[in-house]
């Protein structure tokens, strides 16, 4: 048994413990260094900006669906173009934008019968992308006023759902009123988000 005495160590609470609170200890600043790295808040409001303009993004195509509602969908292209993250913003707005662009236009233009609707706001919405002056596209989405014109473009189309729907109870309580409800939800959480962080 001499060979294999280091296995009948008998198990001792207190390093056990310890342990644990060392593991605890290393995970909090493990945590707390990632969020330094991470930017802190504002990957927060990265990752909520990231979900506001995928949700934009999915009441469009909702609305697209059999799912049709009777809110102004046309006001989540500006949303989307406020609220896309930075990297795919830049990525639509150079090159592969402008292309996508000159294709749509020329589609709608020279063969306007094999241009189907549902593709209007996409193709709206790649248009503004590949145009937009550098004043809206810099200037005006990395201040202030784009989360303002996110929020005010949000709460019209909560108000217009609710409106629509007959009421705060049925918006909830109709069939594809839950689903826009998450997605409307989603959409006003980053805008109220970013301006209470800018005022604070």
């Amino acid at each position: 048994m001499g060979k294999f005495a280091y296995l009948a160590v008998e198990p001792n609470a207190d390093l056990i413990d310890s342990d644990l609170r060392e593991v605890a200890g290393a995970a909090k600043k493990l945590f707390n260094h990632a969020f330094i790295l991470a930017g802190g808040i504002s990957f927060g409001t990265t990752f909520l900006k990231s979900i506001a303009s995928f949700a934009a993004i999915y009441l469009l195509i909702l609305d697209r669906t059999n799912w049709r509602t009777n809110i102004s969908t046309f006001l989540l292209v500006p949303y989307i173009f406020f609220s896309l993250p930075t990297l795919l913003f830049s990525f639509l707005r150079g090159e592969l934008g402008k292309w996508l662009a000159l294709v749509a236009v020329l589609v709608r233009l020279f063969f306007p019968k094999h241009f189907p609707d549902w593709l209007e706001m996409p193709a709206s919405l790649i248009l503004l992308l590949a145009v937009a002056p550098d004043l809206l596209a810099h200037s005006i989405r990395d201040s202030i006023l784009g989360p303002c014109i996110c929020f005010f473009v949000a709460c019209f189309l909560v108000q217009e759902h609710i409106r629509a729907s007959g009421g705060f109870m049925n918006s909830f309580t109709k069939s594809h009123g839950l689903s826009n409800c998450i997605g409307l939800v989603l959409i006003l959480i980053y805008p109220t988000w970013s301006m209470i962080l800018y005022f604070i």
